[in-house]
């Protein structure tokens, strides 16, 4: 058996040495016997699978004109800018609190790991599902006070004021406070964009740089939150092929 072995040794590189310029050859004369597997487009040309508000899945169903850059430019406005960008951070936090069952609300990654933490600003430990909904909904309202000039809620980095604690009552306290950020964001302009803004939270500011901390705010969460959906098994809808529609009503 050992003679055997050797002599395979031996043939093995001469096959290997044979076969080579064959494959080669072969590549040359008949290219379009190469593997029909196409490589992945990059990155910047694949379908962004995450957009919320848009479903390509209706076969024959007429298709929204998305207007160029240069047609958006001609109406575009500093208010528009943002609400542009605000309304797929609202689709993302809302769909993601609507999805997720009630009885998962009170889930806490890492439970009891991090309790003897003690952090600058915020809880030791990572929020609750149910916390995280009623902290976004009271920071809304507290920026969308301080762009109004009036006084925001307090506490809104522990539990804020609201008494909301039902799945329903964070959805509808979620709610609420996006349509007070838009009504906000929507008297933003040219003229006012720069005035400085005052309050505990996000300032000393300027009304374009609060603005940004809004959008920041919540993409902030929402990045937190589909981990939560995902460790329990559900897909957040922004990430779902067809996303749903956002519900008006609880």
């Amino acid at each position: 058996m050992q003679p055997r072995s050797k002599s395979a040794l031996y043939v093995a590189p001469l096959v290997l040495a044979a076969l080579v310029p064959a494959r080669l050859s072969f590549a040359e004369k008949f290219p379009e016997a190469q593997s029909t597997q196409q490589a992945a487009p990059p990155l910047s040309q694949r379908p962004d699978v995450t957009k919320p508000l848009e479903d390509k899945s209706v076969q024959g169903a007429p298709q929204q004109h998305e207007p160029t850059a240069a047609e958006m430019s001609k109406k575009e406005t500093v208010s528009s800018a943002f609400l542009r960008g605000f309304q797929y951070q609202e689709y993302e936090v809302r769909s993601a609190a609507e999805a997720m069952p009630e009885e998962k609300y009170g889930y806490r990654p890492a439970e009891g790991k991090f309790k003897n933490e003690k952090p600058e600003f915020g809880p030791a430990e990572v929020r609750a599902f149910a916390k995280q909904v009623k902290h976004v909904a009271c920071s809304n309202f507290a920026f969308a006070a301080e762009l109004d000039g009036q006084k925001p809620p307090a506490d809104c980095d522990k539990d804020g004021p609201s008494p909301a604690k039902t799945k329903k009552e964070l959805l509808i306290y979620l709610r609420d406070s996006f349509a007070a950020v838009r009504k906000s964001l929507s008297a933003m302009d040219s003229k006012n964009m720069f005035d400085p803004i005052e309050g505990p939270y996000a300032g000393p500011n300027t009304r374009l740089g609060l603005a940004t901390v809004v959008i920041w705010h919540n993409a902030d969460h929402y990045g937190q939150m589909l981990l939560y959906l995902r460790e329990n098994g559900i897909v957040p809808p922004a990430s779902r092929a067809n996303p749903p529609p956002l519900k008006d009503a609880y």
